[in-house]
């Protein structure tokens, strides 16, 4: 079993930046690959960003290339997302999660765990 936790999320205006941080705990972190998800409001859970188990290997969706990165540390078992230049459509609860085997994915049904999610909400 491997639980996560995320944080970092809170109220920040358009331009301003967060780093969103996801906590691993259980399995040996520096064995999974790592993803970030969002949900906005009335739609559906989305790709943001993916990261293999070493940290070399990383994909964006293309909404948030040049603006998020992703990294991580396995020596503190934490995953992160700096964001930047935020924009009012990034407004979304993020979600941290975690795939057992396998290479970076899009996909959700790719990962295993789930966090329970931070809020992100950008204002105009």
């Amino acid at each position: 079993q491997v639980q996560l936790v995320e944080s970092g999320g809170g109220l920040v205006q358009a331009g301003g930046s967060l780093r969103l941080s996801c906590a691993a705990s259980g399995r040996t972190f520096s064995f999974l690959t790592m993803g970030w998800f969002r949900r906005a409001p009335g739609k559906e859970r989305e790709f943001v960003a993916s990261i293999n188990s070493s940290g070399t290997i990383t994909s964006y969706a293309d909404s948030v290339k040049g603006r998020f990165t992703i990294s991580r540390d396995n020596a503190k078992n934490t995953m992160y997302l700096q964001i930047n230049s935020l924009k009012p459509e990034d407004t979304a609860v993020y979600y941290c999660a975690a795939r057992r085997g396998g290479s970076i994915s899009s996909f959700t049904k790719d990962y295993d765990y789930w966090g329970q999610g931070t809020q992100v909400t950008v204002s105009s």
